[in-house]
C-alpha cells in the first residue's frame, strides 16, 4: 500500500504484513495514549482497540492530540477513531467509551490484543491492568508519570524492575509485588525529577470536587507536550519492536 510504502523500504514488507494483521488495544487517550495510537495508526497496525471513558476537554488542547476548538465536548474514543480511519481506512477501529477497571477487563479484552499500551493515571486500576496481563500472558507496554517533567532526553524505556526516580513507578512495582509481580513489564519512564510548582487555575477546585470523577481523585499537574508525545511515542516504539520482532 502506498500510503505505508516508506515505512515498508526500512522494515520490509514481511513486517508491514504482520502489522496489517495485528490487534493493539490503546487503554487511555490522553496525551500518551493519542500520539501512541496515531503512530500505530502510521505504521499500519490492522486493529486498534480504542479505550477512554472521558471527553475532550480545553485544557486538554495543550498536549492532547485529537484536542482542537472543534473536538471540545466529544467522546476521545470517537474523535481518535475518526483520526485513524482518516489515516488508514483498512484499520479495524473498535471503540470502547468506558473507564478501565476490573469490571471493565472482559469488555476490553473480548477481542484479545496481541499487544496492550497503558497510558491510564489511576494506581489502583493501572496495577489492576498490569496484572491481568501478566497473568493472561499478554504483551503490554506501560507509560509511567510523564507530568511535571521538561526534559525529553530522560525518557528511558526498561523493565519496571529497572526503573529508578519515577514515583509512579516505585508506587506500582510495591503494588504489583503485592500481587506477586516484580519483572517483565516493559515501562516508558523518565529518570528527571519532577519539578516542584505551586501554581494553580482557578477552577481546579472546582473540577476535584466533581462527583463523576472516575477513580481516585488526583491532582492537576502541569504537562509540557514534548514530553508526553514523546511518552506515547516510545510507547508505540517499544509495541512495534515486540510486534515485529526487532
Amino acid at each position: 500500500m502506498e500510503r505505508f510504502s516508506r515505512l515498508t523500504q526500512l522494515i520490509g514488507n514481511e513486517k508491514i504484513k504482520i502489522l496489517a494483521k495485528k490487534k493493539v488495544a490503546i487503554i487511555g487517550l490522553g496525551a500518551v495514549g493519542g500520539f501512541a495510537a496515531e503512530a500505530l495508526a502510521r505504521c499500519g497496525t490492522g486493529h486498534l482497540t480504542l479505550v477512554d471513558f472521558d471527553v475532550i476537554e480545553v485544557s486538554n488542547i495543550n498536549r492532547h492530540i485529537a484536542a482542537f476548538d472543534s473536538t471540545v465536548g466529544k467522546p476521545k474514543v470517537d474523535v481518535m477513531g475518526e483520526r485513524i480511519k482518516d489515516i488508514n481506512p483498512l484499520c479495524l477501529v473498535s471503540k470502547k467509551n468506558i473507564f478501565a477497571d476490573k469490571n471493565s477487563f472482559d469488555s476490553i479484552f473480548a477481542e484479545k490484543p496481541d499487544m496492550v499500551i497503558d497510558a491510564i493515571d489511576s494506581l489502583g486500576p493501572k496495577a489492576d491492568l498490569l496484572a491481568y496481563c501478566v497473568a493472561n500472558k499478554i504483551a503490554i507496554v506501560s507509560s509511567m508519570g510523564a507530568a511535571l517533567k521538561k526534559d525529553p532526553s530522560k525518557i528511558k524505556i526498561a523493565d519496571i524492575s529497572k526503573t529508578d526516580v519515577c514515583p509512579l513507578a516505585k508506587k506500582l512495582r510495591n503494588s504489583l509485588k503485592q500481587k506477586g509481580i516484580t519483572e517483565g513489564i516493559t515501562v516508558i519512564y523518565s529518570t528527571e525529577p519532577a519539578i516542584k510548582t505551586g501554581l494553580k487555575l482557578p477552577h481546579e477546585d472546582d473540577k476535584l470536587d466533581q462527583e463523576d470523577v472516575k477513580g481516585r481523585k488526583r491532582s492537576i499537574l502541569g504537562s509540557y507536550p514534548v514530553v508526553t508525545a514523546m511518552f506515547g511515542l516510545y510507547a508505540a516504539h517499544a509495541a512495534m519492536l515486540a510486534i515485529i520482532g526487532d
